[in-house]
């Protein structure tokens, strides 16, 4: 008996290529191309913002700056309060996302271990509200911040936007998948809901929840049109807000690199926080995709 081993066919080997390539064509290619759209735009306004004008507005475009300069930064703090811009923004996104996290943590437990009437209505009402564009509600707003003396205040710029469906119907999703035996032996030693809801349900749903906080927080900080429409006091203004000053301040020139170092001052906490919570993100969303 010979102790040789047989070679695997060679017509396995074509296979193997035609499976590396589709794996590239079908996966890498549209990746790295998605990923281009996304980070060569920010990459230019990241490059803009140490440009001196000429080099912006000219038919020799090139991609690095010739001579890195902050001084569109300098020029964009003087022109506009970014200083005030900025605590306006960090109030408002803190105070709101906080707001907006603990009563999607509320009413999805409410929606899962508490027993009460029509709980099955108010969670399609929840789904309905996810379909519907906030832009519907705008007029509807306006005029009850403006009758209760909200306009240029901070409470009139969180509170329509405390409700989060997109928050609840995560949340809820993800409690449904706790085992309940958890829960049972949480009523046996006698816990409560609110025990039973810090103790046991949030610790073991923090990718969840991070999940939700960074998405609040990104939407908060982002929010444009609701801020613009309420606040017309300077003191009053968030850093989306405060791009639009910026662009007017200028005249009728606009001065490119100027507007790209404000944006890349918008844009720059936020990406901070992506990147600290985005390990986040896949679990965090893939834990509330099993219904029960």
């Amino acid at each position: 008996m010979s102790d040789t081993t047989e070679a695997p066919p060679t017509r396995d080997r074509p296979l193997s290529w035609q499976s590396l390539g589709r794996t590239i064509a079908g996966g890498y290619v549209p990746l790295i191309l998605a990923t281009l759209v996304v980070f060569v735009p920010l990459l230019w306004m990241m490059l803009s913002s140490l440009k001196a004008p000429g080099e912006i507005v000219t038919t020799n475009l090139t991609l690095l700056p010739k001579d890195p300069t902050l001084q569109n930064y300098a020029d964009a703090a003087s022109t506009v309060p970014f200083a005030r811009f900025f605590l306006n923004s960090v109030i408002v996104t803190v105070v709101g996302s906080t707001i907006k996290c603990i009563l999607a943590v509320l009413t999805a437990y409410a929606l899962v271990f508490v027993r009460f009437p029509f709980k099955r209505a108010i969670f399609l009402l929840i789904l309905v509200a996810l379909m519907v564009p906030p832009q519907v509600s705008v007029l509807p707003n306006y005029v009850l911040i403006a009758g209760m003396g909200g306009l240029n205040t901070y409470w009139g710029i969180i509170l329509p936007g405390l409700g989060t469906a997109f928050g609840t119907f995560l949340l809820r999703q993800h409690f449904l998948t706790l085992p309940p035996a958890i829960m049972e032996s949480a009523e046996i030693d006698g816990a409560g809901h609110w025990r039973k809801l810090w103790k046991i349900v949030v610790p073991v749903s923090v990718p969840s929840i991070a999940t939700v906080a960074l998405v609040t927080i990104v939407s908060e900080w982002n929010e444009y049109i609701w801020p613009l429409i309420v606040t017309d006091h300077p003191d009053m203004m968030t850093l989306p807000v405060g791009l639009t000053q910026l662009v007017n301040s200028d005249g009728s020139t606009q001065n490119w690199g100027m507007l790209m170092a404000g944006a890349v001052i918008v844009l720059l906490p936020i990406l901070v926080i992506f990147a600290a919570l985005q390990r986040y993100i896949v679990s965090g969303l893939t834990q509330g995709a099993v219904t029960g």
